[in-house]
């Protein structure tokens, strides 16, 4: 039966921020202030697809619209030359935690060397939306340099979980 590292990583500080340098000045990512659920959806497909993103697989369409109405949610959206380029959404907590719950590049855009300007604009606005702390989880089904780009921006990781999996 295969296993599945899961790692949590934190940042407790913005000085802990490493940035990358923006790669390429066509690669821009913007807020999706107006809350649309198909956007959250699409994008959650796009990405998540090639790296075998299951959890929210089975949602309705309510599940979606729920989701995406919540206050504590934000989602943003890369392009470059116009093209969908990738997302990320923050999710912060009572406590004031802002998890970087989904991130990626879409299929096209991997290996452009955008993945490092993208997390440096997730960890800048989270800690800017008033963060005690910033985290996410990674496994080994995402991308290879993934917890490479991850570590290089500063996170560090706080815990390891193994998972079997059918």
């Amino acid at each position: 039966m295969p296993e599945i590292v899961i790692t949590y990583l934190q940042m407790n500080s913005p000085e802990e921020l490493s940035p990358a340098r923006a790669s390429d000045p066509d690669f821009i990512a913007r807020e999706a202030v107006e809350r649309d659920w198909r956007l959250n959806r699409a994008m959650y497909l796009l990405v998540g697809e090639q790296w075998g993103w299951i959890d929210k697989l089975g949602w309705s369409d309510e599940d979606w619209k729920r989701y995406a109405a919540d206050e504590q949610l934000r989602t943003f959206v890369a392009t470059w030359r116009g093209a969908t380029a990738g997302y990320y959404e923050l999710r912060r907590d009572e406590a004031r935690a802002v998890e970087v719950a989904y991130f990626g590049l879409a299929p096209d855009f991997i290996g452009r060397g955008l993945g490092g300007a993208l997390l440096t604009d997730a960890l800048r606005r989270a800690w800017a939306w008033d963060a005690q702390r910033v985290w996410l989880h990674t496994c080994t089904l995402d991308h290879p340099a993934a917890l490479k780009n991850y570590l290089a921006r500063g996170m560090q990781v706080y815990d390891r979980k193994t998972r079997q999996v059918a």
